[in-house]
């Protein structure tokens, strides 16, 4: 996940009202994992991606259709 691509999913989110940042891992690898945290602060930040999952599968089930069951969907920019 690029730069972009991380604020398309921070922008989702957001959408859905669900606070969190979205940050790579490892901050000096941006080309790794990314995940969601609960601030910015690398020193203080938990990883709430799991969390953030539960939330999403959980209103994806209410609305009647099948959730995410690993990693968030994000469409392309067209």
């Amino acid at each position: 996940m690029d730069e972009d691509e991380a604020q398309q999913l921070a922008n989702s989110l957001r959408h859905l009202g669900i606070r969190g940042i979205v940050s790579p891992e490892d901050l000096g690898n941006p080309d790794g994992q990314w995940r969601v945290y609960d601030s910015a602060n690398p020193n203080t930040r938990r990883d709430i991606t799991d969390d953030v999952l539960t939330v999403v599968r959980g209103r994806s089930r209410q609305a009647g259709q099948s959730g995410p069951t690993r990693g968030f969907v994000i469409r392309a920019p067209r």
